[in-house]
């Protein structure tokens, strides 16, 4: 079995618990909590999201579209069915008209969220993190808005090598401002160029054990067909920093975002996704997720899933869908349109082969 990704997973869930020391936080739930670790996966065994408990998969998918679309305001995650932000809008509007003023319950809240935009726009913003610092910051002297996303693509595609490949959101300027400072505060990209044999490999799936022969024979041929073919002569990977880590519900999340991230961007630049490393820092359990921890680390875990990525009517180069390399900047700015979205979520955003055990509910501290 390649899952190596479940067993390091329930490997780290060991380790707080036979290592962990008992720190207060934020919440006031208290966490058994370590310092320092790392989680590594080879994107070629299969993608990232855990088999030993069924995750939330398309909630997982519209949260990263909503750091891509540049958008902070929790109208567009709830009108697409993902509630992992609400505590923290609610949280934050209660603070604003005061627990004595007869405030909205959490779900009156949220409805009204959905049904009345000038309510949206004031109590579901969330201030300026992910996608503001992810697609849009201010600089304010020469009043220029700086997206990193596309600035990264555009390196990508003019100095792969370059080490500056990096997206941060940790805007020290406006932390003050956040419903909540970024726990994943900043991701860098690391790109190689493939071998022949690698390239051989992708144009010739079905042959990978006679590459070396192949490779003898006829090789200018072949690499000639795989340029016309426009099989990638790059490999790319991607890397997270994260200050604080909630191993038991947020890290799961966290792993399969920056997973599909990371294929997102391979697949917009036409590279071969390669390794998914997490820097983790304060990693922790909540002490009311001890028991779902122990339950998690004695499950077998199954194979990994596969994701496709359909991009037949993503924008190409030139104009035509599905004909020569994509537009990378432009899919990127596509991903702001509403019916884009859609179609990702619906159709163009695929998993397949997913097996895993039964949920594990846990609550969340906010």
């Amino acid at each position: 079995m390649n899952n190596k990704l479940d067993k390091q997973y329930q490997d780290l869930l060991q380790d707080i618990l036979d290592n962990g020391i008992t720190k207060q936080d934020r919440t006031g739930t208290g966490t058994t909590s370590v310092f320092g670790r790392q989680i590594r996966h080879k994107m070629s065994e299969g993608f990232p999201l855990l088999t030993t408990k069924k995750m939330a998969w398309k909630t997982m998918v519209v949260e990263l579209l909503w750091f891509l679309r540049g958008d902070t305001n929790i109208k567009f995650l709830v009108d697409n069915g993902c509630n992992i932000w609400n505590g923290d809008a609610y949280k934050d509007y209660l603070k604003w008209v005061g627990v004595n003023n007869n405030p909205l319950n959490i779900k009156e809240f949220i409805d009204k969220i959905k049904t009345d935009s000038d309510f949206s726009s004031v109590y579901g913003d969330l201030g300026p993190i992910y996608g503001k610092q992810w697609r849009r910051i201010l600089m304010p002297f020469d009043m220029m808005v700086i997206d990193q996303i596309t600035n990264l693509i555009n390196d990508l595609k003019t100095n792969p090598d370059s080490r500056r490949l990096m997206v941060n959101a940790w805007n020290v300027g406006e932390i003050d401002q956040m419903v909540l400072p970024p726990c994943h505060y900043g991701f860098q990209v690391y790109t190689r160029e493939l071998s022949e044999k690698e390239r051989l490999q992708i144009l010739l799936p079905n042959v990978t054990e006679q590459a070396d022969g192949l490779m003898a024979f006829g090789l200018e041929l072949l690499m000639k067909k795989a340029d016309e073919q426009n099989i990638p002569t790059r490999a790319i990977s991607l890397m997270w920093n994260q200050r604080s880590v909630d191993t038991f519900l947020g890290l799961p999340f966290n792993i399969a975002s920056y997973g599909l991230l990371l294929e997102i961007i391979a697949t917009s630049v036409n590279m071969v996704p390669d390794e998914l490393i997490g820097n983790l820092g304060d990693v922790h359990l909540y002490n009311n997720h001890i028991e779902q921890a122990k339950e998690q680390i004695g499950r077998e875990p199954f194979e990994l899933p596969k994701l496709n990525i359909n991009t037949e009517f993503w924008p190409y180069e030139g104009g035509e869908c599905g004909v020569g390399p994509l537009d990378a900047v432009k899919v990127f700015e596509a991903f702001k349109d509403d019916n884009f979205c859609k179609c990702l979520l619906e159709e163009d955003i695929q998993l397949s082969n997913y097996q895993s055990h039964p949920t594990i509910k846990a609550p969340l501290s906010n």
